[in-house]
């Protein structure tokens, strides 16, 4: 769906094939594609107008233009107190982050660059490899390309922003992940390449299928290899918890189910799973209010939510103990979350047209955010204790258990999502925030200062 308007909002739940529809009207629900299509976490994005996106808004620009936020590098770095590690050299050198997208993007390493320029970054290290095989050339007319050329930008841009020092390593794969199991096996040989040849200290991952997708539970546990490589090798693995709340698509793409389900590598045991919370900035990055549950479903008409559950395919990890009055006897989601939210996204930069997509800055949100932006403060943690840290999760319930001061609880907000499906409204309730560990905000958010610190020991 087109429509020409000046204030374009291009929502894309879990389906880089990116929608259009007017700001402030209600959005589209993903539409119908192929069996070729993306299910990727893509990012939701927002453009506004054309010659004045050239140059990057300022939130108050953003609020005058669409009424929603939207952040730069340093307000988000603020808001972490990441600036305090900068200032002892603590932003990520010695430390490698690879992003792992289908694809990639024929513009990744000049939009990274010109984000840098723009923002006053330094340029960082940027490898770019394809070791599951040759990448299709990019197609303009393909909106799945462009979706996951998209995404791509995000992923480096604040996996960078956030470590500005780090090595970047871009994986683009050749085929398009999506439900089930098609794309996961070249991501999986892609990533044992990386782990086997010690190229990256923590691994990103921005997408997702549904675990009732895939054919059998079998065939799930038959693509852990990679993560069961990396714990291994103490490399950390990063994943999304999702955009649809405690919901996710079908094997169509095209329908959600009307029940609480997950998705994986998020619900992965060997995985740490990124929620989503919407941050509350003024022009410096100060908080003007607790941070909440990322859930623009309101507000976009659309399901856009933190995604988090039970996981239906693994058990209670020990880990998890801590809170099993919270998660049962399965796998809890999401673990820790950052910014996700489209009314306070981060700006990308783009340099590619295609898929409606034509160069400029965007607004952009979802939890494909927030798992880079983690990354970020992984790649610290692990510059300041001198090696790798392997599986974060027994750690990180540790120090919530303790109530260190790095782990910051989210108690307000929900992932309970609402949408129209088939000629009927659905809701699918989630869960809400609470003081502790909740599967809306997982244990809640990050003081990387201290909690760089506290990984680090």
């Amino acid at each position: 769906m087109h429509r020409t308007t000046s204030r374009t909002l291009l929502v894309s739940a879990f389906v880089p094939a990116l929608l259009l529809a007017t700001s402030g009207v209600a959005a589209p629900q993903p539409a119908a594609r192929s069996d070729t299509a993306s299910a990727a976490l893509a990012p939701f994005a927002v453009r506004l107008g054309h010659e004045h996106w050239q140059s990057p808004p300022t939130t108050a620009e953003c609020r005058a233009a669409a009424n929603i936020a939207c952040y730069q590098p340093s307000q988000l770095q603020t808001a972490y107190n990441l600036k305090r590690l900068y200032r002892r050299d603590l932003d990520g050198r010695g430390s490698t982050i690879a992003v792992v997208d289908a694809f990639g993007s024929p513009t990744a390493r000049a939009d990274l660059h010109r984000f840098d320029k723009d923002f006053g970054l330094r340029d960082p290290r940027l490898q770019i490899i394809q070791p599951a095989g040759k990448v299709p050339a990019f197609d303009p007319n393909d909106a799945d390309m462009a979706g996951w050329a998209l995404e791509t930008s995000l992923d480096l841009q604040w996996a960078h922003a956030m470590a500005p020092r780090a090595k970047l390593v871009l994986v683009e794969t050749p085929v398009s992940e999506t439900e089930g199991l098609h794309g996961i096996p070249e991501i999986v040989k892609a990533e044992n390449f990386v782990i086997n040849h010690n190229l990256a200290d923590v691994i990103t991952q921005s997408f997702g299928a549904t675990e009732e997708t895939f054919p059998t539970k079998r065939a799930l546990l038959g693509q852990r290899s990679a993560f069961k490589n990396a714990a291994r090798h103490h490399v950390t693995v990063l994943a999304s918890s999702g955009d649809a709340g405690a919901t996710d698509p079908k094997l169509d793409g095209q329908h959600f189910y009307t029940h609480r389900v997950n998705s994986w590598p998020s619900s992965d045991p060997l995985v740490t799973s990124i929620g989503g919370t919407q941050l509350h900035l003024d022009a410096k990055g100060h908080r003007t209010g607790p941070d909440n549950v990322w859930n623009d479903t309101a507000a976009l008409g659309a399901v856009a939510a933190g995604g988090g559950g039970r996981s239906h395919v693994f058990v209670r990890p020990p880990y998890q103990s801590s809170v099993a009055r919270v998660v049962g006897q399965r796998r809890g989601t999401p673990d820790i979350s950052m910014s996700a939210a489209v009314d306070g996204g981060v700006l990308v930069r783009i340099g590619f047209t295609g898929g409606g997509l034509t160069p400029g800055y965007f607004i952009v949100g979802g939890t494909s955010e927030s798992s880079p932006e983690f990354a970020g403060v992984v790649a610290i943690a692990k510059q300041r204790a001198h090696h790798r840290l392997g599986l974060l999760n027994p750690r990180l319930y540790a120090l919530a258990a303790q109530r260190r001061i790095g782990i910051v609880d989210v108690t307000r907000g929900n992932n309970t999502v609402t949408f129209k499906q088939d000629g009927a409204t659905h809701t699918v309730r989630g869960f809400t925030a609470r003081r502790g560990y909740d599967m809306a905000s997982g244990l809640g958010t990050v003081n990387a200062a201290s909690l760089t610190h506290e990984l680090a020991k």
